[in-house]
């Protein structure tokens, strides 16, 4: 709004009598005013519905309502009192609501901007028109035509404010939607395939065909910043994502990259139904890197660990397997045992080949041979029979990440 010094400085300028002229053609303008914003945004073209029409007109009222405000500060009414419809709504809520309304429709506010430079066309053109015809001094007509852009100026940042908060409660919303839908995904018991559905369109995502669940190590202090269509929920106890067509080149660029600081495992690709499984072995995967069971990468891809992951799942199970085919290793000292389960276990990675052992040992080849006699006598034979070889390497593996724990518990 002008400043009460501008106001004050046009005191008397204008008689009384002549704004209560000006006032009236200001209202009388409301028709002329709808007619060209009809006429020339398109967004707002004569519709068959009598509501919005009115809604138009309304808003059209209000904002000349606010400038004739201008007009009796100019002749010593005391205020600013906000101007309200006979409602007692406040211009304000109006023209709030109509921005709010703007960004529901699923528009920009290019189009109400636009109104309103039209309705400050027309209020420029009835004024010069005016002035002319009463013979206004320039002053009193130059502080008109500038009330006219200030009163356009918080109309339109009224406007703006009600579209931006809108925007802002509609975010919010979305991503409660989204925070439900990851939910509900990872939920146990797993729901049906429609209330997926539903889910995913209330939340405006596209249920893919295919996806995975990515359990991440926690706590995250920082959470990264991931693309749109990933579903994440970093401030869980146990973080995760979900993450759509997980195979694709964007979708494992975007993982890549937004996790490169992190600890994570992608759980297999499945059906979106099936997402609290995918997130069950990517945990497990965490778990079983921490054990040294498989490779401690950044991030683990349970596609290449399929075997490791159908094997380890049962703990107990593991520990009872290891106990029963480890047994004629047990009466040993643990460095004596510790150096023969490493051997042994080199030696079956390596297809039984000494000299191949001897180089991902670091010890001469005579060594190995060595050690496998010893082997020998301890095992029979056990280690020649193929499906018990399969179990002992298992066993093997368990005692291997048995002792990494060990030797990292001692050193911390």
């Amino acid at each position: 709004m002008p400043n009460r010094t501008t106001v004050t400085w046009l005191t008397g300028k204008i008689p009384p009598a002549l704004v209560d002229l000006l006032r009236a053609d200001v209202l009388d303008s409301v028709a002329e005013m709808v007619q060209e914003i009809q006429a020339h945004v398109p967004e707002y073209a004569p519709p068959d519905d009598d509501k919005f029409a009115r809604g138009l007109r309304r808003g059209v009222e209000m904002a000349l309502r606010r400038y004739v405000e201008l007009l009796d500060q100019h002749v010593g009414h005391t205020g600013p009192a906000a101007v309200r419809d006979g409602d007692g709504i406040d211009w304000r809520v109006v023209y709030h609501a109509a921005g709010a309304n703007e960004m529901r429709e699923g528009r920009s506010l290019d189009a109400l901007h636009a109104a309103i430079r039209l309705c400050a066309r027309v209020a420029n053109r009835r004024l010069r028109t005016f002035a002319e015809r009463h013979a206004m001094p320039p002053n009193a007509v130059a502080w008109l035509a500038e009330a006219i852009f200030d009163n356009v100026d918080d109309v339109a940042r009224a406007a703006t404010d009600g579209y931006a908060q809108a925007q802002e409660a509609e975010a919010g919303e979305l991503d409660r939607r989204r925070r439900r839908l990851l939910d509900l995904f990872i939920a146990d018991p797993p729901p049906s395939a429609s209330a997926l559905a539903n889910a995913a369109a209330a939340a405006g995502w596209r249920l893919p065909r295919r996806l995975a669940a990515v359990a991440v190590a926690g706590p995250i202090a920082q959470p990264p910043v991931m693309s749109p269509e990933i579903l994440a929920a970093f401030d869980h106890t146990r973080p995760c994502l979900i993450v759509p067509d997980p195979k694709g080149l964007a979708q494992v660029r975007a993982l890549e990259n937004g996790l490169s600081s992190y600890h994570a495992a992608v759980g297999p690709a499945v059906s979106p139904v099936d997402a609290g499984k995918s997130l069950r072995w990517a945990r497990l995967a965490l778990d079983l890197s921490a054990k040294g069971l498989i490779p401690h990468q950044p991030i683990i891809w349970c596609g290449d660990h399929l075997a490791a992951l159908a094997v380890f799942q049962d703990q107990a199970l593991l520990a009872t397997l290891t106990e029963r085919r480890l047994a004629p290793l047990a009466h040993l000292r643990e460095d004596k045992r510790e150096l023969l389960a490493d051997t042994l276990l080199a030696w079956l990675k390596f297809n039984m080949n000494a000299n191949e052992v001897a180089a991902h040992l670091h010890v001469h080849p005579q060594t190995v041979r060595h050690r496998l006699r010893q082997l020998a006598q301890l095992f029979g034979n056990q280690i020649r029979d193929p499906d018990l070889r399969f179990e002992l390497e298992i066993a093997l593996r368990a005692e291997r990440a048995r002792n990494i724990r060990r030797a990292r518990t001692a050193a911390s």
